[in-house]
């Protein structure tokens, strides 16, 4: 009997290995079929794969869009950081590019100025109650500034010296409203000077007013009005404005024009201090009889 149970072993052992012979070589024999047990179990593993993979995906979904607009946020942070960086230069070039220009033709303008000692300054206050009268410079005695001095800019003369500290200075602009301002000034139309005074400023036309003209001399428009240097504190030769009319003045016996100042007395920044004032006569400036520059 024992001999008998080994030797049924010993079959069914050979069988099983028959058998996985067989199921080897049927698998080896046909790769483009899939057998009916591989597809149950492709189909169940495929189902539980779907059944966890849909979940993760959404899941990993979720967290990547999170992750992407976290990283887009702080690029927008960064590029508008940049952005406010790279305005804030362009008005800086900007301010730059303005300032050497002015810088340029205020350095053009120091040659023209010749027994004159230039000073260099900035407008650092302007108060708004006189915007057209008075400004403030960042120049005071202590540079040398002082009482009378002439101020002007590259396009033109814009006032003197009228108050000082040893740190600052402020210049009375020849727009300004004040009855007893006179500049001793002159036309040139290419063939003769013509000799007048800067005397009141019409705020309606923004224009100078230039008095004491002979009737009989003929003015025409465009011609230019500089400083006669009569006076001694306006450098002569300093372009003051343009005449844009002439007319005659409200007694009749004079000519009365009116001048575009050169400079842009809304647009003052850097100007020159003209550092030279003659000695006075007898309480007035030397220059246009019984007239002085004040």
């Amino acid at each position: 009997m024992p001999k008998l149970f080994t030797n049924k072993r010993l079959i069914l052992l050979l069988l099983g290995v028959i058998l996985l012979v067989a199921l080897i070589s049927f698998s080896l024999r046909d790769r483009d079929n899939v057998s009916l047990p591989e597809q149950i179990i492709k189909d169940a593993v495929g189902a539980g794969q779907s059944a966890f993979s849909r979940p993760a995906h959404v899941v990993t979904g979720i967290f990547e869009n999170i992750d992407s607009l976290l990283k887009t946020f702080e690029e927008n942070q960064h590029l508008k950081t940049r952005l406010e960086e790279f305005a804030g230069v362009q008005a800086e070039v900007k301010d730059l590019r303005t300032e050497n220009k002015e810088l340029k033709e205020i350095v053009g303008k120091e040659e023209d100025l010749r027994e004159f000692n230039p000073i260099q300054a900035t407008v650092i206050a302007r108060n708004p109650d006189q915007w057209e009268e008075k400004i403030i410079l960042n120049q005071g005695t202590n540079q040398g500034v002082a009482k009378n001095m002439a101020v002007m800019t590259a396009s033109g003369l814009i006032g003197k010296i009228t108050l000082t500290t040893p740190t600052t200075s402020t210049v009375e602009l020849i727009s300004t409203f004040n009855p007893n301002y006179r500049i001793s000034a002159m036309v040139v139309d290419g063939k003769k000077d013509v000799f007048g005074l800067i005397e009141g400023y019409d705020a309606e036309r923004r224009e100078l007013l230039l008095k004491r003209i002979d009737a009989n001399i003929e003015l025409k428009k465009g011609d230019q009005v500089m400083s006669s240097g009569l006076g001694g504190i306006f450098p002569k030769g300093i372009l003051i404005g343009t005449i844009t009319e002439v007319t005659i003045d409200e007694f009749g016996l004079t000519k009365l024009a009116y001048v575009k100042p050169a400079a842009n007395f809304s647009l003052l920044d850097h100007v020159i201090i003209a550092d030279r004032v003659m000695e006075e006569v007898d309480g007035e400036d030397n220059g246009v009889t019984g007239d002085d520059e004040s």
